[in-house]
């Protein structure tokens, strides 16, 4: 990172200008374009309502959200993007970030400019995805403008890329009015007859050949091929009009706070959204948290019944050694990542609307300098999204479901120039095509698996993401 400036740059037009043209200069320079951040302090503003109210769908964006946690990222519109595929992605992307932090200029209100800016990112479950695929197998972009909440505090960032024939006053001009936007942000309403939505249609993916897949699975698993394997299934809504995916993602983080909201487009009218009930990984501070999260059961109707349903899931022995084998494999990729890993005592419960599941918190100290990429290219895919062993079970996935996951748990997150940030785990998820829309939903397999049970939660697993999208009101 190249410098930072007087928070009052951003607070005069003048001052701006020179800012601006400083960076120009700079690019001149070092012959290398600059990315000049501003990122200022501003009142009360809702990443998702602003991002739903200048929605381009043409243009990329990401918003995540944790309600439960008073935290929101949203941007939209790439200043500059990286895409890469194959075993080095996560490694590629890194080097992106890297270069994007040694070239950019910084100035505003926080007191590390090196939080201003954020890489806002995506990988696909895969290193691969097949040609003509929604989504990348790995994707970074630095947005044109976002918005953060974080415990009421509430900053927007503009971010431009300057090179040596920059129209600086221009670009000045066009940021002070993006300043005055954002500092008493007008959002604008969807007009009320795009809300009226007729229902979709649903198509399921057939539950028998779903059943037939994990009696499959339970076969390789008795001849010791691996010990578990996360086997998903689809769900197909289509409908006359276009979908409103970010309309369902307001749905998502009011019916289900606990989770991680979120939607990733791929500047090309995709969208994909889901509410997470699991981080991978967040870095801050000096030190990385995680989470186990396998072994899962429906809510009750009744108190008593959602009682006896969280005790028998506190049991169950096949439940017990699902959530051991996904502990056991972070704790050793940790270990890879040189970083000792500290599980909590015991599995507590994770209760969301429709599902409750086992959970245990693992947290490590990490080194100064670790970037939180060179960590996720450890952990993912953990056992709770793939399998165990890993090396084992993964390549069975691509034999037993009939579909590309893409995105689908995969990972969706962001991170700053100090290499700290979050990713979520993208499950309870679904693809947005226009008026067509994929709902995945997985289950892990293990001995002990009833082939019919596991129908029955991939589609209790389903059913918030269903109900979202078929119920506008």
């Amino acid at each position: 990172m190249q410098g930072a400036t007087s928070p009052t740059t951003a607070r005069d037009l003048g001052a701006l200008q020179r800012f601006l043209e400083g960076c120009r200069q700079a690019a001149m320079r070092d012959q290398h374009w600059k990315l000049a951040n501003i990122t200022l302090a501003v009142n009360h503003i809702d990443p998702l309502a602003v991002i739903d109210s200048i929605y381009e769908a043409k243009e990329k964006h990401f918003y995540l959200e944790t309600t439960a946690r008073d935290e929101a990222v949203a941007g939209a519109d790439a200043v500059i993007c990286c895409e890469s595929s194959g075993p080095e992605r996560f490694a590629a992307i890194k080097a992106f970030a890297n270069e994007v932090g040694e070239h950019t200029i910084a100035t505003g209100d926080l007191p590390d400019p090196r939080d201003g800016v954020s890489i806002l990112a995506a990988f696909a479950f895969a290193d691969t995805v097949e040609a003509g695929s929604a989504m990348p197998a790995a994707v970074a972009f630095v947005p044109r403008w976002q918005v953060k909440r974080q415990n009421d505090h509430y900053t927007a960032s503009a971010n431009l890329l300057i090179t040596a024939d920059t129209p600086v006053e221009a670009y000045a001009q066009r940021l002070w009015k993006a300043h005055e936007k954002f500092s008493d942000f007008s959002y604008t309403a969807q007009p009320q007859t795009l809300r009226t939505q007729p229902d979709p249609v649903r198509i399921e993916s057939s539950a028998d050949a779903y059943a037939e897949a994990v009696r499959q699975a339970l076969a390789l698993i008795d001849a010791g091929a691996f010990r578990k394997l996360v086997l998903a299934r689809t769900f197909i809504l289509e409908k006359e009009t276009d979908f409103l995916p970010l309309e369902a993602l307001n749905r998502l983080r009011n019916r289900y706070p606990a989770c991680h909201c979120f939607s990733f487009g791929n500047g090309d009218a995709v969208s994909f959204i889901g509410a997470s009930p699991e981080w991978l990984l967040r870095l801050s501070d000096g030190v990385v948290h995680t989470e186990a999260i396998a072994g899962s059961i429906a809510r009750g109707k009744t108190a008593t019944e959602d009682a006896n349903f969280a005790r028998a899931l506190l049991g169950s022995e096949k439940d017990i050694h699902e959530h051991r084998l996904v502990i056991d494999s972070i704790i050793r990729r940790l270990g890879k990542a040189g970083l000792n890993g500290q599980p909590s005592a015991t599995p507590q419960l994770l209760q969301l609307a429709n599902v409750q599941h086992l959970r245990t918190m693992i947290a490590a100290p990490v080194a100064e300098g670790m970037h939180i990429l060179d960590i996720a290219a450890h952990l993912h895919p953990t056992p709770a999204v793939g399998g165990t062993p890993r090396e084992a079970a993964l390549p069975y996935i691509s034999k037993l479901e009939p579909f590309s996951r893409g995105l689908y748990s995969g990972l969706v997150g962001h991170f700053n120039l100090k290499g700290e940030g979050q990713f979520a785990v993208a499950i309870r998820s679904a693809l947005i095509e226009a008026n067509r829309a994929t709902v995945y939903a997985g289950a892990g397999i293990v001995a002990g698996s009833i082939p019919e049970k596991e129908v029955l939660e991939t589609e209790c697993k389903a059913r918030a993401m269903m109900d979202v999208l078929a119920n506008p009101a």
